[in-house]
């Protein structure tokens, strides 16, 4: 399809609801309350940045998304029980209903993104976790390192220590225990499927919940919005000249939004996303799920997803 076409096709929001259940609205995904256990999940193409949803939509963003994290946890369920009962649909995923833990789980193998304007500002700890002197923008850590944040309802997330998490009770010390060794293998198991399709695995985030008191992980994994990938080829000379990296995420959005003056901040004026750029962040989260995957991402035209939601979510009612 044309740019002219793709950018008709964008599912911004959804208007079907089901009476006297709980419905959910976040930046990315609009989830529905099935029955007791069960949650059905609708991907739109919704983008955020700096924790705030752009006006413009991304076509097909939320089909990549979902078909991305569905490849994502199947491979990792080997590791930690996962929410994904069924992808009916290429924007919908039906799961269990877990009680989430209101921390995200931040694994980062180098100095970039926010790590890096931290580290730029002065600042040689980041979360609680030392950094050391003399590193440069995108050099690999010698090891991995946790940085969490608080899950905020509203407004931003914010980073919080180890130490914090575990003084404010958020979860026990031997949760916390668990949720870092699974953290950091769910990171392994990344970087490796990453490292076979040409990708270095930079950073991402993992949520998860409790499901019948079972750690589960929820959300989404190793997609564009929750994580960075560099490029292999080229990275250590790109490193020594101090070039920027070839990258897949969405730090190409936050770098053009910081461009046009906005970081989310009171008094900032969120820039209209023009067609062309629209275009592009199409093609790049394209060109992610078909590198990661190895597979071609074919589009699929929705032409009613609120009918499509009565369809699909009848069975489970």
């Amino acid at each position: 399809m044309q740019q002219d076409e793709v950018l008709k096709h964008c599912i911004s929001d959804t208007d079907y609801r089901i009476t006297g259940k709980p419905f959910y609205k976040g930046k990315v995904r609009n989830v529905y309350t099935l029955d007791d256990h069960t949650l059905g999940i609708v991907v739109t193409d919704r983008i955020s940045a700096f924790d705030h949803i752009m006006t413009e939509a991304i076509p097909f963003k939320g089909q990549i998304l979902n078909q991305l994290s569905a490849f994502g946890f199947e491979r990792v369920k080997k590791i930690i029980p996962v929410h994904v009962l069924d992808v009916p649909h290429p924007n919908i995923t039906i799961a269990k209903k877990c009680d989430p833990i209101p921390i995200e789980v931040v694994v980062r193998g180098y100095l970039t993104g926010h790590a890096w304007r931290v580290y730029k500002s002065g600042k040689r700890e980041l979360c609680g976790v030392p950094l050391p002197d003399g590193m440069k923008e995108h050099q690999k850590f010698k090891s991995p390192i946790l940085t969490p944040a608080t899950k905020a309802t509203e407004g931003h997330d914010e980073d919080i220590s180890e130490d914090e998490i575990l003084r404010r009770g958020i979860v026990t010390p031997k949760m916390w225990e668990t949720i870092k060794d699974t953290a950091f293998k769910l990171f392994k198991e990344g970087t490796d499927i990453a490292a076979k399709q040409g990708l270095i695995l930079v950073d991402t985030k993992y949520e998860m919940g409790l499901f019948n008191g079972e750690l589960t992980l929820i959300d989404e994994v190793h997609t564009s919005d929750s994580s960075r990938y560099f490029y292999s080829s080229g990275y250590e000379m790109r490193l020594s000249e101090g070039k920027q990296q070839r990258q897949l995420s969405k730090e190409f959005l936050r770098e053009w939004l910081m461009e046009k003056g906005f970081q989310g901040l009171d008094g900032q004026i969120q820039p209209v996303l023009p067609d062309s750029f629209r275009w592009s962040i199409y093609q790049r989260y394209a060109e992610l799920y078909e590198t990661l995957t190895g597979e071609p991402f074919q589009p699929t035209i929705v032409e009613n997803i609120d009918s499509d939601l009565e369809r699909i979510f009848t069975d489970y009612l």
